[in-house]
């Protein structure tokens, strides 16, 4: 029997061949398909992320807002030499202007009997393009953005207290001197609609049942806050 010594070789026409056509259409599906699948996931992350991030710096906002005015309206008429005349000037819902005197003529000295040092002579309203703001007399500055509604209610220091405001009419000369306490209430939003969220057709009332808001319709979340702030000064 004779031996065959030489090797098997593949012939040319198959160790040349490559990938199909049909192979290659196939590969592209299934890329482009596991690419679309990575997309997709990373979108619904960055949205989840967004939408989180939104939520978060509304509740910040309004934190923030609530606790700079109610460190300060507490303080309303805080007149320890008795000759400051400290009180509650302005009072209707939309805005408040009240006096303090809580320091001297210099950063951290004693009262000086006046309320025309600064910080002392305060105002706080809500301007055209939903600002809070804050004025000592040198002007308006920010404290909080997107606020929608900002809103006040004077209740005098009966058992249980009276509204001195309401309807949200402004509180009537006379009775400025019978404030006790301040509800404050603060409705806040997210800068940016939330994709695919629910329309939003709340109506936000205080808590005396008053309409500050009325239903936006549409998919902005917002938060709403109250804080009853007892006058501690006022009444001495």
């Amino acid at each position: 029997m004779g031996i065959n010594l030489k090797p098997n070789r593949t012939p040319s026409r198959m160790s040349n061949q490559g990938f199909t056509l049909m192979e290659l259409m196939i590969a592209l599906v299934v890329s482009l398909l596991a690419l679309g699948a990575i997309y997709s996931t990373f979108q619904s992350q960055h949205k989840s992320y967004r939408v989180q991030q939104e939520t978060a710096d509304m509740h910040q906002n309004i934190r923030a807002a609530m606790y700079y005015m109610q460190r300060e309206i507490r303080m309303a008429g805080c007149d320890p030499i008795g000759i400051a005349n400290a009180r509650i000037i302005t009072a209707n819902a939309t805005k408040i202007n009240f006096t303090e005197d809580v320091f001297g003529n210099t950063p951290g000295s004693n009262p000086d009997g006046a309320t025309d040092d600064p910080n002392e002579d305060i105002t706080y309203s809500l301007d055209a393009h939903k600002n809070l703001m804050r004025d000592t007399g040198g002007g308006n500055k920010v404290v909080a953005q997107n606020i929608d509604a900002l809103d006040f209610v004077y209740l005098d220091g009966a058992s249980p207290p009276n509204v001195l405001n309401p309807g949200g009419i402004d509180v009537p000369a006379a009775d400025l001197s019978k404030i006790r306490a301040v509800e404050v209430t603060i409705v806040a939003r997210t800068n940016d609609p939330l994709l695919y969220g629910t329309q939003n057709n709340r109506k936000y009332l205080n808590q005396q049942g008053t309409q500050i808001y009325a239903a936006p319709g549409d998919h902005v979340s917002r938060r709403i806050l109250t804080s009853y702030i007892k006058c501690r000064n006022l009444g001495l």
